[in-house]
């Protein structure tokens, strides 16, 4: 049976109605993780999303009882955890990395078989993503599955809020501006642009949001996924707040 996109929720339309206006803090969005260089992080609490299908993974792994979830950017560096007995995940160009326990679809992480395990890993672009967020203050992972959750994290935090969008190999995709922008929309009173991306991002969202796939069907990403025949996943990945969940990252680990 198909899975419908469930449309946000209307409990977060306006978030900031609790927060105090006298400590405006500040949102950015890096389109690329190319761009990464163009930002100092070492105050600011950073959101990485990818949507398809990442970072939503990990957000329903966590769901589902994993302990914890370690990104590596480097293959080989993910395949070697196997020994240490650890769940290997992950794809590149997509698709399941041979000799991996796991690909990168969502549905492979809600069985009885991940919780309470570890897993490593790597994917295209998700985790390179996490790793050139590394030295922020605080790393957060973002979907829309945890959406509403990642915006109250954002909201009640102290720190100004940077969205690393992992896009494809460098280059920008839809799917992930599409869900920076939904987290600028949502904070829009009390946390202030830094300049035109977040407003670029919310623009578009603001187009979107009333129908998700269909603005994305000419997507290159979905082009690509829908080549794996793996409509099920997109659907399901671009689902709003289906977990209260926040995934961080300390030393080097996701935990939930």
């Amino acid at each position: 049976m198909e899975t419908r996109p469930a449309k946000p929720s209307g409990s977060v339309t306006n978030p900031t109605q609790q927060a105090s206006p006298g400590n405006m803090k500040t949102i950015d969005v890096c389109l690329s993780p190319e761009l990464m260089h163009l930002y100092n992080v070492e105050d600011r609490t950073v959101v990485v999303v990818d949507i398809l299908r990442a970072t939503s993974c990990m957000v329903t792994a966590f769901a589902h009882g994993v302990e914890s979830i370690t990104p590596f950017a480097n293959l080989d560096m993910c395949r070697a955890m196997k020994k240490n007995g650890y769940i290997t995940s992950g794809e590149r160009d997509g698709k399941k990395v041979d000799g991996f326990d796991k690909g990168n679809s969502p549905f492979e992480y809600m069985g009885a078989d991940v919780k309470g395990k570890k897993i490593a890993f790597t994917t295209t672009n998700g985790t390179q993503a996490i790793e050139k967020a590394k030295g922020a203050r605080r790393i957060i992972i973002g979907s829309f599955l945890n959406l509403s959750s990642v915006v109250k994290y954002l909201l009640f935090g102290e720190n100004s809020v940077l969205i690393v969008c992992a896009g494809w190999k460098g280059k920008v995709n839809l799917e992930d501006t599409l869900f920076a922008g939904a987290v600028v929309d949502k904070l829009r009173n009390h946390i202030e642009p830094d300049c035109d991306a977040p407003l670029a991002a919310q623009h578009l969202y603001t187009i979107a949001k009333d129908n998700m796939v269909s603005f994305l069907s000419n997507s290159s990403h979905v082009k690509r996924l829908a080549r794996l025949s793996i409509n099920k996943d997109i659907d399901y990945c671009l689902t709003f707040d289906k977990y209260q969940i926040v995934p961080c990252l300390v030393q080097g680990v996701l935990k939930a």
